[in-house]
């Protein structure tokens, strides 16, 4: 290898990442069970500790900045008491607010989950999917472009969880406007706009989502069916690289002309949550700075394993992630 993968990591520091899409607050309520409730049949929980995360796009953000980045975030939450919660965890978490909008008409998303004895019991969304509206997309838009002018933009994230903010308008608008700067766009897609997503560097959906968004049935073990509707995926939507994460089986990436499966490291998993927001930082930190698709695919790869070893959802360790990958990728082992 030409190039010093410590190096590059340190360069992580110089890059700014626009992050646009659904935000919310993870919010964890742990406490202990001892008996059943005698209203119904289900287990009493004595609440010892609450917590409020960064969630959604807002995890992607803490994932950026703890691999040494920029992170601006930049969606659409509610102007309630939780968007004042909101608030404080971006002020805790030394993350700027100039991209949030205020909507009065929408709910600032929150997820709770309710957790007793390391076990996960039960979650409560509060949310509001439907779509934002034509006049909060245009104000959206406005913002983007915006921060786009103002900021030098290494890589635009759409972190799309189907809460509403990320729009069919709003995608074409940010794709054409990154193309004008020759920034890359990456996405971690949901249904509802998979087919939307066209024109972008990077789409990075897990298995599911991928078997899903093109309405075929597929084996994990075949590779070459999955290789074929790769290739039929980026030639209609004519996006760049698709990765696909495979849990247990590791990751795909395919490009035009190349392709290449990571089986995954062998790791004692303890909560998968958040792992999707992990490898997407790391891909579009890697991807900016100016790595092989296949070697920020086992970059990335390495990192969504490391983080389910955590319970919770917690960011990527920077100086751990480096370890691994020059420990266990294959062509880094000597650099």
């Amino acid at each position: 290898m030409s190039f010093n993968l410590a190096r590059v990591f340190e360069g992580f520091s110089n890059l700014n990442v626009l992050v646009i899409g659904d935000v919310m607050i993870d919010a964890y309520l742990w406490g202990e069970v001892s008996r059943i409730s005698p209203e119904a049949p289900v287990p009493i929980l004595s609440k010892t500790t609450h917590e409020n995360r960064l969630g959604g796009a807002g995890n992607v953000a803490l994932n950026l900045q703890s691999l040494g980045a920029n992170p601006i975030l930049c969606a659409v939450i509610g102007n309630d008491a939780k968007a004042a919660t909101f608030m404080g965890l971006l002020n805790d978490n030394r993350l700027d607010s100039d991209g949030i909008i205020l909507a009065p008409e929408r709910i600032t998303t929150v997820k709770t989950r309710i957790i007793s004895q390391n076990q996960h019991m039960l979650r409560v969304d509060e949310e509001d999917s439907t779509p934002i509206s034509c006049e909060l997309t245009v104000q959206l838009q406005m913002l983007i472009g915006k921060l786009i002018d103002t900021n030098n933009i290494h890589a635009i994230i759409f972190e799309d969880y189907d809460k509403g903010v990320i729009t069919p308008e709003l995608i074409s608008f940010v794709v054409d406007l990154a193309r004008k700067h020759n920034i890359p766009t990456l996405v971690d897609p949901k249904k509802r706009n998979y087919d939307y997503y066209r024109g972008l560097t990077f789409f990075k959906p897990n298995f599911k989502e991928f078997k899903e968004g093109q309405n075929v049935d597929l084996s994990k073990n075949d590779q070459l069916s999955i290789l074929e509707e790769a290739r039929k995926f980026l030639t209609a939507t004519g996006n760049e690289y698709l990765m696909v994460t495979m849990a247990e089986k590791g990751v795909f990436i395919c490009g035009q002309h190349e392709h290449a499966f990571f089986p995954a490291q062998i790791r004692n998993i303890a909560d998968v949550s958040g792992a999707g927001d992990t490898v997407i930082s790391v891909c579009a930190l890697c991807l900016a700075s100016g790595l092989t698709p296949q070697l920020v695919a086992q970059i990335a790869n390495m990192s969504g394993g490391l983080v389910c070893e955590k319970p919770g959802v917690v960011p990527v360790d920077k100086s751990l992630l480096l370890e691994e990958c020059l420990l266990k990728i294959p062509d880094l082992k000597n650099h």
